[in-house]
């Protein structure tokens, strides 16, 4: 070991100043890594997620199923629409029909089995691409804004088929949101199965109580306020005030317990129409798992809500 008395003055100086100075160079790094912590949680993030709502690549559609035919929408605004149709299959008297509609980022290549599943049983089926997803027209907007014209065209087609009595709506995620959220304008549909509902606005995150606070609020903030500046779009009616101005139409919002906030969402939107809307929570298999998880409740219960057993 040196000898201390062998330690030139100045280098003893030089260390005395660093013992000095170290907590005060420690709680500076503190302060920045706090500061890089709330610049990346606050600001990177929320505006990564805005970016990629609205240039999200799009995923490739295939043929239509066994049943189906392509044809296309034309919504209010002018925006084609590519879509699959197949008839009610009730023999020769008319039956009826669903509009089914996919997740963000996602096509109505992602709902075939659930167009399968409802051709099976008699009905008729209209599943699309939402605007700017697989092979549609329009902005993408991976929280729906504009997605109530896209439900209002596959309501006034199916509602000039002669072959349709009675007019559907299953949505899978967003699908369900702008389901949902179309529903007071569209009364024509009678009955809806919305499955993993959450929020696509601040009206709607702020929805249920375990977000009130203002800062958990900060992120989602940003990230739709980016939406906004990038599209032009304005956030639609809110989830809660749609149901609740629905009319007679019927509600069944499926939850995923270990998803995070599902239930809470399903719980809070069922109170906006007591006596019309139900909630089922699949206790497993995580967002939008239900199909997938319990198959054969859940065909016999999406069924049955869109048949009114």
């Amino acid at each position: 070991m040196t000898d201390p008395a062998n330690v030139p003055p100045m280098t003893q100086a030089r260390e005395r100043t660093l013992r000095a100075r170290l907590p005060r160079l420690l709680l500076r790094l503190a302060i920045l890594l706090v500061l890089l912590f709330v610049i990346v949680t606050f600001v990177v993030v929320p505006v990564g997620f805005g970016i990629a709502a609205t240039s999200m690549p799009r995923e490739p559609v295939g043929a239509p199923p066994e049943g189906f035919e392509a044809l296309t929408l034309t919504t209010a605004d002018g925006v084609r629409l590519a879509a699959w149709y197949a008839r009610p299959q009730s023999g020769a008297e008319p039956g009826p029909a669903v509009v089914l509609v996919h997740g963000a980022s996602n096509s109505r290549e992602g709902v075939r089995p659930y167009a399968e599943m409802l051709a099976r049983h008699g009905f008729g089926v209209l599943t699309y691409d939402q605007r700017g997803h697989g092979e549609s027209e329009g902005q993408t907007n991976l929280y729906g804004w504009e997605g109530g014209a896209d439900v209002a065209a596959a309501v006034t087609f199916l509602s000039g088929q002669p072959e349709v009595t009675t007019i559907g709506g299953l949505g899978l995620s967003l699908g369900g949101e702008v389901l949902v959220g179309a529903a007071s304008a569209n009364p024509a549909m009678t009955a809806i199965v919305s499955e993993g509902t959450a929020h696509r606005s601040m009206a709607e995150f702020r929805a249920i109580a375990s977000h009130a606070d203002t800062v958990r609020g900060l992120q989602p903030w940003i990230g739709y306020t980016v939406v906004r500046l990038i599209t032009g779009d304005d956030a639609p009616i809110a989830m809660q005030d749609s149901i609740r101005d629905s009319g007679a139409t019927r509600f069944l919002l499926i939850a995923a317990a270990d998803a995070t906030d599902e239930v809470e969402y399903a719980n809070t939107y069922a109170e906006a129409a007591p006596g019309r809307a139900e909630v089922w929570v699949i206790p497993e298999g995580g967002h939008i798992g239900g199909l997938r998880t319990v198959p054969a409740e859940y065909e016999a219960r999406v069924v049955g809500w869109l048949r009114g057993d």
